[in-house]
């Protein structure tokens, strides 16, 4: 099954996303001509259709189950939330205890009696914080190495990008990166910090790039592959 789109364009063309299969077609294109072209691109449809179902399937493993005991990733491990009704860990929202425990248990003060959206909020708001700490030690890390100076940090929440910089030292990271490990994020910052010196994608950005992370390659291919719980 696929949605036909019919516009103004020359060609037949195919689009896969979560929906499934979009086929775009000229108007005045018969369709046998455009049955013809998906047989044609078969295997690869197949195979992008059965590369989105499996990615729906791990998001769908990923999301949070928001209730006493439950998992999510911090810096690429897994944490335990954990409700702390007497805040015995002190009057902060959220306390990670790394002590001998694995995995470790994230303490959130919250009574019992705590909605999942209370739970989820705490434990976001505690998270948002932490990866503004650990994104500026970064940036201050990797600037001067690649010889720039970067502004002012925003998080942001964007769905499908990771980061942006403007030409004025600007630099926009994604707070979900704190799910992931130390290594992916390593790499979106000194992508980010790289436009300062070339606002493209061209070889001598990337060559800011490998200059700082010679591995850049496999940490992109890996960050490709990374799924952040949905939110």
């Amino acid at each position: 099954g696929y949605v036909l789109r019919r516009g103004r364009r020359r060609t037949i063309g195919f689009a896969i996303d979560d929906e499934g299969l979009r086929v775009n077609a000229p108007r005045w294109a018969p369709l046998a001509e455009i049955e013809a072209a998906l047989q044609e691109k078969a295997r690869w449809i197949l195979d992008k259709l059965a590369a989105s179902q499996e990615r729906q399937r791990q998001l769908a493993a990923a999301r949070i189950d928001w209730r006493d005991g439950a998992q999510l990733p911090y810096l690429g491990r897994p944490v335990v939330l954990q409700l702390d009704p007497r805040q015995r860990h002190g009057r902060t929202v959220a306390l990670l205890d790394a002590g001998a425990a694995v995995p470790p248990t994230l303490w959130i003060g919250l009574p019992r009696e705590a909605t999942a959206q209370q739970l989820r909020d705490a434990t976001q708001a505690w998270l948002m914080g932490q990866a503004r700490r650990h994104f500026n030690a970064r940036l201050d890390h990797f600037a001067p190495r690649l010889d720039v100076r970067w502004q002012r940090l925003t998080l942001s929440s964007a769905r499908t990008r990771w980061g942006s910089a403007s030409s004025d030292g600007s630099i926009r990271l994604n707070w979900r990166l704190i799910h992931f490990s130390p290594a992916l994020i390593d790499y979106v910052v000194v992508h980010e910090l790289a436009h300062l010196h070339e606002m493209n994608h061209g070889a001598r950005f990337w060559q800011h790039v490998q200059r700082v992370l010679p591995d850049y390659a496999e940490r992109r291919g890996a960050l490709r592959q990374a799924l952040a719980p949905p939110w």
